[in-house]
Parts: structure tokens; C-alpha cells; sequence
């Protein structure tokens, strides 16, 4: 997991079960709660401290010690990070049907997937770690079979075991996996139904957008829902599911979504008008067949009475 640099005299150890950080209170950090303290020299949320130290993962002068607990200069703390240094959060998060092999949730908007440059905790892995969610071999995203943008709400599915998790990736590769999105775009005038089927890739110039006509293969279907106020509301169905690859689809053929900043126009005060509302799969170790349905959050039936839907 990448992170910021750490503070002058902390030092990192890495170990067969953990990642150990010590450090030595400095005059200044005198005084200060041990939760802060933690939360600040590690960069991670304060919860995330908290519960370390509950947990007795955090030990001062060799001690456990409590949350509350004011920091003296001078004093040695240790604190350990489970491996690949991932924390459990309380960030609340639905949960939409879980079992013992994975778990369904509706994601809201705002929240990152999973750690990254620049998100080391406060993502949805960090809040379903205590799920038991797993799987897969990058240690950052455990369970992460699929993935939403930080700013588009709705169903996802996460693995709690390799089982799981396998006949996931599968059943997304054989474009099995039943993805339909509800988005408003600008513009009006596409047909009633649509396909585009365009590569996207990586941006050559500018490496945080994607482009399409060049990389892998992308397909998005679409029906048209409504119009109004020069712009239309539309089902999307996704069959295979390239990094956004709506946003840059529909961007392509000149209906960009709603409010979106990076293929689109920016709307002050409003959110990316993108919902994955209907998840289906065929659970991966029972092969029951699954369904899921997700409403539109209020903020955006609100930005869409706005436009006149």
C-alpha cells in the first residue's frame, strides 16, 4: 500500500504477520491523545487508531494503553499493522445480502473502493475488512472483483473467500454478470436502444483520465428512459467493465453524463448523475441465482426533478 512519507523518526519493520511502526513522542506531541497521535503518525483515520489501540495493537513504553491516553515526550510507542497494512473502519456502508462466501453492498457516493495513492484508509475495503472480506492476490484489494468510481452509487459484490472470489473474476470474464446503471447524459436525440463498442484505455497524455478507441475491448448497451430539459435518462448495461467506461463511452458518441466532471461539463453543488441499480449473478459456490435492486438516491431524484424529469 503506498503512503505519504512518515514523520521524521518513525520507523518501520516488516514481519511474517504484521507491519510494526515505532516512533518516540516528540516534545511537541506531548499532551496529545494517544488516538490522534496514532492516527497522525501512521496516516490513518482516527477510528482506525482507536481500534488498534482497543485491540491491543498499539502498546506504549511496552504497555497497552487506552485511546484517551496522553502522550508524555520522550515515551516509545509501538503499534502494529495487520498484514499488508490494512485497517477495519467504521464507515457505514448498506449491506445489501451477505453469506459466508461474499457480500453485496450499495455504495455511496464519495466513497473510494479501495486503498490507493492518496486513499490509504476511508475506502469501502477498509469498512467491510471485519466482514472477513477476501480473496484474490493484491493485498490492498482484498474481495475486489469489480469496482465503482468514487462518485457513482450503487451495487457491488465483494468475495469472503478464494472460492468466491475465483467464480466471480470467471463469470465477469464470460460477461455473465448482469451490471445495469441508471444515468441522465446531456443532450437529447440518441435512438431508443444503442450499443457502443469502443476500446478504452489510458489517456496517452494526461494518465488519470481514459480514452476511448484505444486499449481493450469495451462494450456498453443502452435504452433510452425519458427526456427532458435537453437531456435524457437512460438504463445502461454494461457487458464487459473497463475503469469508466460508461463516462468515456457515452462521452464518445456526444451524450457525456450529467455532472461529470472529467468527460463531461462540470455542475456546481451537483454529484456525477451515474446509479448502478440491478446486480445479478449466479452466487459462485451455492449457483443460486441472484438478483439485486438498488432506488435512486434522493440527491439525485433531485438533481433530476431539477432538469424537468
Amino acid at each position: 500500500m503506498r503512503r505519504r512519507p512518515r514523520a521524521p523518526g518513525i520507523s518501520h519493520i516488516a514481519t511474517p504477520d504484521a507491519e510494526t511502526h515505532d516512533f518516540e513522542v516528540g516534545p511537541a506531541e506531548a499532551g496529545e491523545r494517544l488516538d490522534r497521535l496514532v492516527a497522525r503518525r501512521l496516516d490513518v483515520s482516527r477510528s482506525a487508531a482507536r481500534r488498534m489501540i482497543e485491540d491491543g495493537a498499539v502498546r506504549v513504553g511496552g504497555e497497552e494503553a487506552s485511546p484517551s491516553r496522553k502522550a508524555r515526550a520522550g515515551e516509545s510507542v509501538e503499534a502494529r499493522l495487520p498484514d499488508g497494512g490494512l485497517l477495519p473502519e467504521d464507515i457505514p456502508v448498506p449491506v445489501v445480502y451477505e453469506d459466508d462466501h461474499l457480500v453485496v453492498v450499495d455504495k455511496p457516493a464519495g466513497l473510494v473502493v479501495h486503498p490507493g495513492a492518496g486513499n490509504s484508509s476511508g475506502t469501502l475495503v477498509n469498512a467491510l475488512l471485519s466482514r472477513g472480506i477476501a480473496g484474490g492476490e493484491d493485498p490492498d484489494r482484498p474481495g475486489v472483483v469489480q469496482r465503482l468510481d468514487r462518485d457513482t452509487s450503487g451495487l457491488m459484490v465483494l468475495a469472503k473467500d478464494e472460492a468466491a472470489y475465483e467464480g466471480l473474476v470467471a463469470a465477469l470474464s464470460a460477461r455473465v454478470v448482469k451490471r445495469q446503471y441508471r444515468a441522465v447524459v446531456e443532450g437529447v436525440g440518441l435512438p431508443a436502444t444503442g450499443k457502443v463498442d469502443s476500446p478504452v484505455g489510458r489517456h496517452p497524455t494526461n494518465p488519470t483520465l481514459m480514452t476511448a478507441g484505444v486499449g481493450r475491448q469495451a462494450v456498453t448497451h443502452f435504452e433510452v428512459v425519458s427526456e427532458a430539459g435537453g437531456h435524457t435518462m437512460l438504463a445502461v448495461r454494461l457487458e464487459t467493465g473497463r475503469t469508466h467506461q460508461i463516462r468515456v463511452h457515452l462521452s464518445a458518441i456526444g451524450f457525456p453524463v450529467y455532472a461529470d466532471p472529467l468527460y463531461g461539463t462540470p455542475v456546481p453543488d451537483a454529484r456525477l448523475w451515474l446509479h448502478a441499480e440491478r446486480l445479478g449473478f449466479e452466487h459462485p459456490v451455492t449457483g443460486e441465482a441472484m438478483e439485486f435492486e438498488s432506488g435512486i438516491p434522493d440527491e439525485l431524484r433531485e438533481a433530476a426533478r431539477r432538469l424537468g424529469f
